[in-house]
């Protein structure tokens, strides 16, 4: 299932609002009830008025906008798979998530940064397929290669520093389980690494070395400043501290790109500086122009076809209730009484 038109799911939030409005309404008249006379009293003076008509009214008008709001999203549904050939390169995002990516010396933090730019670099693609990957002290498999864009999306944004729990960062571990994602046919294969460089593991140059022995070239971006920052230590979003080392001092994190050049010379990558999100936009679009696309097959939903008809005949009926079948009842009986006076 697709949804053509996400930007009106924002729309949902005028039903709560309706809610509270229905129920100011309804305290307001019981106030202004109170005001004239005794409750009981009005009560048997408008012995036609109900207190669930009015509920009723309600949902039915939830659901009427309930409809109306998912017929302007037009959800679509495709009716079988299908296998397509495509042209275009596998690419491996390795994202670390180690505790120093928590630091703010860049907003709204080296994490974050890392997310808008792999999204951003997402958003430029075509018919790449791309997997995910996260790493601090170990590697951990996000999302395996896949062509569906938003799904990579929302397991990107899902990424954080519990994720993987050793300490630390390591290089060598990340590119050896990216390696593993791209298939020994002769695709085009592209590992882009995002890091503040604090690697406190060896062996990235050999598992640079090697990945590049299976064709893997890899491009790093770094996430941070030179200058450093502290690592904040937050509950429920309040700063309580700041991570301190074995002598009780606030650690300050940096970045070093000397380890992440030295990684993507080994493959003949390159590496970009990533606190300027447009220069690395234009820095992987030229890369990714220089590597030969490949042939590959994926599987797919095709014949996708629009379902909001449905939503707005869902709709249709519920408006029709509401004004029809729900009108109050003392004006059915009026025009009743006056069709036979007319006659």
């Amino acid at each position: 299932m697709e949804l053509d038109e996400k930007k009106y799911l924002y729309l949902l939030f005028i039903l709560p609002l309706v809610v509270l409005v229905f129920l100011f309404n309804l305290y307001w008249k019981r106030k202004k009830q109170r005001e004239f006379g005794d409750l009981e009293m009005v009560k048997k003076l408008s012995p036609e008025s109900s207190v669930f008509k009015p509920v009723l009214k309600l949902v039915v008008m939830l659901l009427a906008l309930t409809g109306l709001i998912f017929g302007l999203v037009n959800p679509k549904i495709g009716t079988k798979m299908e296998t397509v050939k495509r042209e275009g390169i596998d690419i491996v995002f390795a994202v670390d998530v180690s505790k120093s990516m928590l630091a703010e010396d860049v907003a709204p933090n080296r994490l974050d940064k890392s997310k808008q730019i792999v999204s951003q670099i997402i958003n430029q693609l075509g018919s790449d397929r791309i997997g995910i990957v996260a790493y601090a002290g170990s590697a951990f498999p996000v999302l395996p290669i896949t062509t569906d864009y938003s799904v990579a999306k929302m397991f990107l944004q899902s990424m954080n520093t519990d994720m993987v729990s050793s300490v630390g960062t390591s290089f060598n571990e990340a590119i050896k389980l990216s390696s593993t994602y791209f298939d020994d046919k002769k695709t085009s294969k592209l590992l882009i690494m995002i890091s503040d460089g604090e690697d406190h593991n060896e062996g990235a140059d050999e598992a640079a070395e090697e990945a590049s022995k299976l064709g893997i070239k890899i491009i790093t971006i770094g996430v941070g400043t030179e200058k450093g920052g502290t690592i904040p230590l937050k509950r429920n979003g309040i700063i309580e501290g700041f991570k301190k080392d074995n002598n009780n001092e606030v650690v300050i994190t940096k970045l070093v790109p000397e380890s992440l050049t030295a990684i993507a010379k080994a493959t003949k990558g390159g590496y970009v500086n990533g606190n300027n999100t447009k220069e690395v936009l234009e820095y992987v679009k030229n890369a990714l122009n220089n590597i030969q696309k490949t042939e590959f097959e994926a599987t797919e939903m095709a014949d996708f076809q629009s379902q909001f008809q449905w939503f707005l005949g869902f709709a249709f009926v519920f408006l029709f209730l509401d004004v029809f079948l729900l009108e109050r009842k003392t004006s059915w009986v009026n025009k009743l009484n006056l069709f036979n006076e007319n006659k």
